[in-house]
């Protein structure tokens, strides 16, 4: 199983909306899709119409041991399944404070009891503490949803910081992998002016030893769009709610995207059958014909010159 966490320390920045939405929009496109809500607020089980505390396990339960990822999973769609959270989680890290190896305990669990799916997507907290520790000790990549403006931009920075310190010393392979600019408003000279400090900044990051020297901007934007708001209040993603707004174009752009950078993860079309005349179905026509008779000359009438006219004598 492939495993993308989609991490901001900063708040409000699209972190659930897009682990849900591009969850569903994977899930469409032919990927079997596992989402993770590691965050204690629960704001995507809610997403999905799941009363937090509502089933009988969660990630809390999985963290402290009392219970096995597959046995929390829920099927919530079609090749989509989610691993729900609840209000304990917050009270894991005090909890897990005296566990030896407690960075490692939901990479440990993952390799235990793989999950339904492909692809994992991981939401996580608005924090660097040890419950996003987890899942970037358990996590292939990173996404990072990040709204364009300045503060977002300034917390980027420790935000990678962190990323290279983790790869460093628990996770070797961890890298970055993209940041997909959510909340963006097209009509800004602010908004433009960020996205072109993002591409100065890791175009020159390329030829350094650091986790985002591949990092891609994704092209596909998220618009600001108030119908992506209200969609979690009805238990639904904006496939589902409405799929005609500029939200879900926006998630569908960015999941034919996401399918071009990790064409691995989908079923492969089908080839189309070669034509065979061996094995291909004899053609019988409608009505039988007559066979066509060919021209005999023994048969065939004697040719009489015509009449020639009388002439007057």
């Amino acid at each position: 199983m492939f495993t993308l966490a989609v991490i901001n320390q900063k708040g409000g920045v699209g972190k659930t909306t897009t682990v849900a939405n591009l969850g569903q929009a994977l899930a469409a496109a032919g990927c079997d899709v596992c989402l993770l809500d590691l965050d204690p607020q629960s704001h995507l089980t809610l997403h999905f119409g799941l009363e937090p505390g509502s089933t009988p396990t969660s990630i809390y339960h999985v963290l402290t041991g009392q219970a096995s990822l597959d046995a929390t999973c829920r099927q919530v769609g079609p090749r989509l399944w989610l691993v729900p959270s609840e209000i304990d989680l917050a009270a894991a890290e005090v909890e897990l404070a005296a566990t030896v190896g407690r960075e490692q305990i939901l990479r440990d669990s993952l390799r235990e009891k793989p999950l339904p799916g492909k692809l994992l997507l991981i939401d996580c907290p608005p924090s660097l503490g040890l419950l996003t520790l987890n899942a970037l000790a358990a996590a292939d990549e990173l996404l990072i949803p990040l709204q364009p403006h300045f503060l977002a931009l300034h917390g980027l920075g420790k935000l990678l910081e962190t990323v290279r310190l983790v790869q460093r010393r628990i996770n070797p392979v961890l890298r970055a992998a993209g940041v997909i600019l959510c909340m963006y408003e097209t009509g800004t000279r602010l908004a433009a002016e960020v996205v072109a400090d993002l591409e100065t900044f890791f175009d020159a990051a390329r030829e350094k030893d650091c986790p985002w020297n591949q990092l891609r901007i994704f092209r596909s934007v998220i618009r600001r769009n108030i119908k992506l708001a209200e969609c979690p209040s009805h238990g639904k993603t904006i496939f589902q709610y409405d799929a005609t707004s500029r939200g879900a174009a926006d998630y569908g752009a960015l999941a034919r995207e996401f399918v071009q950078c990790y064409p691995r993860l989908f079923d492969a079309p089908r080839a189309p059958a070669r034509y065979n005349v061996a094995t291909a179905p004899r053609i019988v026509p409608r009505w039988p014909r007559r066979p066509a008779r060919r021209y005999n000359p023994a048969q065939a009438p004697p040719i009489v010159p015509a009449r020639a006219h009388a002439t007057s004598p």
